[in-house]
This record gives C-alpha cells, structure tokens and sequence, in this order.
C-alpha cells in the first residue's frame, strides 16, 4: 500500500511541474526577444516528463484485456 502512495505521490510531482513548465515557457513566449535554446530545452523537458507520467500511469493502473 505504501508503494501505491509513493507512486501517486510522484505522480503528482510530475505533473505539478508539467504545468509549471507550461506556464514558464508561455510566458518565455511572449518575451520578445526570447531564448530559443532555453525554450527547446523546457520543451524537451516537458516531453519527458510526459513520458514519465504516462509510465507511471501505466504502473498504477495497468490496461486490463476483457
């Protein structure tokens, strides 16, 4: 049962700062001139956490085949 709370909690780490990343590279958006390097990295870091997000999902509830 712990392990189910651990990975609900990271679970939720992860997706607090998949929205952090949304709200820091719309704001770096807007800015102009804006990094383009900075901005690519913070996409590229999102995805990833996307990825890890969809894992751990796929952890807590497996598909089940009826």
């Amino acid at each position: 049962m712990d392990e189910i709370r651990e990975q609900n909690r990271k679970l939720e780490e992860l997706r607090t700062e998949h929205r952090d990343l949304d709200d820091v590279i719309a704001r770096i958006s807007i800015e102009i001139p804006f990094d383009q390097l900075q901005l690519q990295r913070l996409k590229k870091r999102k995805l990833v956490l996307k990825d890890q997000i969809a894992s751990l999902e796929n952890q807590i509830l497996p598909d089940i085949i009826a």
